[in-house]
C-alpha cells in the first residue's frame, strides 16, 4: 500500500545536511514526514521541482518591520509579503519600534499583531534599556521571543545602553544569547562633527571602523567576565574578524548582504543617502575582510537588517536623512548571485541562513530538512537570470539599493509549514504566519 501525503516535492535537488542530491520530500500535517524515493506515493498536492534546488527555509534573523509607530514606512503585513516574495520563510523582528518592545506585554502585542497577518513565520526581540533590567527574563520567556537586543551605539529609535556598567548589569540577568549593535557611543559623539552636511560619503568617517572595533572589544570582555553568550550583529570591519575568531566559545556574529556587496566610496557616489545605514558600508578592504570571515567560518549568520524608510525621508540632506535600507526581499537573490560567482558554496549559504540560526538561537523544528521538522523550504532556480528592480519590491518604501542589479539565481517558491505561499513571484494564499518556538522557552502544556 503506497503512502499518502499532503504534499510531495518531487525531483528537486535537495541541499541537506548529508550533501546535495536528487530526492523527494513528503509532507504531512505541516511537517516533513519522509525523505527519499516517493515515486509510488500519492499526495493532495505535488510540486514538480525538477531543475530547481530545494533549500531549508531561509531565516532572516534581523529585520525592522516598523510596527507599531512607523507604519508609513512598513508594517508587519507588507514586510511579511516582501519576505516570502524573496524566499524567506521566517524573520526575527527588532525592538526599536514606537513604542519600543521593552516589556513582555509589548512583545505579546507584536505577536498578536503578526499572527495570521504576516505571510511568514516570525519571532520578536525584546529591547534592553537601562531601566528595564527586571523585565528581561520575563521577556526572554515570553512566547515568540527570540532573545534580547542591546544597542551599545545609538541608531534608529530610542534604545541605548552605552556604558560598561550598564551592559554588565544586563548581561548578569540575561539567560539566552543576547544580540548587540556594536558601535562605541562615546567615540561617535566625539566624531559627530565629521558628518558633513550634504555629504553622505562622510557617514563611515563619522561612524568609523574604530568605533566598531572599540565597542566589540569592550563587549567581548564584558561577556567573558559575565560568562554569557553574545551575538554581534552586522559586522562591518575586517578588524573585528580576528577579535571574534579568538572568542568563538562565547560569540557568534552576523553580516549582511549589503556589507558583502556594496563598498565605499562607490556606493555613496551612486546612491547617496540611500546607501546610509548603521554601521556604515565601508571600503572594499573591509568588504574583503568580511568575506574572509565568511570563508573561515567566523561569520555565523546572514541577516538582511531590513530597515525601510520612505523616499521622502531618505531624500533629506545628510545627516538629517535616516539610516537603513530594505533588504528582506533581496537577501536570497543577492546571495545566490554570490554563490554563482564562486564566492561561497550553496551549502555555506544554507549554513548561514538556516542551520546557523537554528544552532545559535535554539529554534524548535526549523532550519533543517529532516523528518519531524516544519516543512519550510526555499525553492530556487540557480540558473535564472533576473534583474532586481524597484518595481519588484513589495516593502511599503518601494525601493532597494540593488535596483538594476543583474543576478543569477532566483527564489521560485516559498513553502511554510507545508503551504505554498509564493510561487513565481506571486503570493498564493492568505497570510497564516505564526510565532516560532525556541528550545529555551518552549510553551508549557
Amino acid at each position: 500500500m503506497s503512502a499518502t501525503y499532503d504534499l510531495i516535492i518531487k525531483g528537486g535537488t535537495v541541499v541537506n545536511t548529508d550533501g546535495i542530491g536528487l530526492i523527494d520530500i513528503g509532507v504531512r500535517g505541516g511537517r516533513i514526514a519522509a525523505i527519499g524515493d516517493l515515486a509510488h506515493a500519492s499526495a493532495g498536492e505535488v510540486i514538480d521541482a525538477r531543475g530547481l534546488h530545494v533549500l531549508p527555509g531561509v531565516i532572516d534573523s534581523q529585520v525592522h518591520m516598523r510596527e507599531p509607530g512607523n507604519e508609513h514606512k512598513e508594517d508587519l503585513e507588507t514586510g511579511g509579503r516582501a519576505a516570502v516574495l524573496g524566499g524567506v520563510t521566517a524573520v526575527f523582528e527588532m525592538p526599536n519600534t514606537a513604542p519600543a518592545t521593552t516589556t513582555p506585554d509589548a512583545l505579546t502585542d507584536k505577536v498578536r499583531r503578526a499572527h495570521h497577518r504576516m505571510q511568514c513565520d516570525f519571532a520578536f526581540y525584546g529591547g534592553a534599556t537601562v531601566e528595564n533590567t527586571d523585565l528581561l527574563v520575563d521577556m526572554e520567556n515570553t512566547v515568540g521571543c527570540c532573545g534580547i537586543k542591546v544597542f551599545m551605539g545609538s541608531s534608529t529609535g530610542t534604545l541605548l545602553v552605552a556604558t560598561d556598567k550598564d551592559v554588565a548589569r544586563l548581561l548578569k540577568v540575561i539567560n539566552r544569547r543576547a544580540a548587540f549593535h556594536s558601535e562605541d557611543e562615546d567615540r561617535m559623539i566625539e566624531r559627530k562633527p565629521l558628518a558633513l552636511a550634504g555629504k553622505p560619503e562622510t557617514h563611515p568617517v563619522w561612524r568609523d571602523a574604530e568605533s566598531a572595533v572599540r565597542c566589540t572589544t569592550r563587549l567581548l570582555r564584558l561577556a567573558r567576565e559575565a560568562g554569557k553568550r553574545i551575538h554581534v550583529l552586522h559586522i562591518t570591519t575586517a578588524d573585528e574578524i580576528p577579535l571574534l575568531a579568538a572568542n568563538k566559545d562565547i560569540a557568534t556574529a552576523e553580516t549582511t548582504p549589503q556589507h558583502l556587496t556594496l563598498a565605499a566610496p562607490d556606493c555613496y557616489e551612486r546612491l547617496g543617502t540611500y546607501a546610509q545605514m548603521n554601521p556604515p558600508i565601508r571600503t572594499a578592504e573591509h568588504k574583503a575582510g568580511i568575506w574572509a570571515g565568511v570563508a573561515s567560518g567566523v561569520i555565523d549568520v546572514l541577516g538582511s537588517d531590513h530597515a525601510p524608510h520612505t523616499r521622502e525621508e531618505k531624500d533629506k540632506p545628510y545627516p538629517n536623512s535616516p539610516s537603513g535600507m530594505p533588504g528582506v526581499q533581496t537577501l536570497v537573490p543577492v546571495m545566490l548571485d554570490h554563490v554563482n560567482a564562486g564566492r561561497l558554496s550553496l551549502q555555506r549559504f544554507v549554513d548561514l541562513t538556516s542551520a546557523s540560526p537554528l544552532r545559535i538561537f535554539g529554534i524548535a523544528r526549523k532550519g533543517r530538512i529532516a523528518v519531524g521538522y516544519d516543512a519550510d523550504f526555499t525553492i530556487v532556480d540557480m540558473k535564472a537570470k533576473r534583474t532586481i528592480t524597484n518595481d519588484w519590491i513589495a516593502t511599503r518604501s518601494g525601493w532597494t539599493p540593488f535596483d538594476g542589479m543583474n543576478v543569477t539565481g532566483w527564489p521560485i517558491g516559498t513553502i511554510i509549514r507545508g503551504r505554498r505561499v509564493m510561487w513565481n513571484d506571486e503570493i498564493t494564499g492568505a497570510a497564516q504566519g505564526e510565532a516560532m518556538t525556541f528550545l529555551e522557552n518552549l510553551p508549557k502544556g
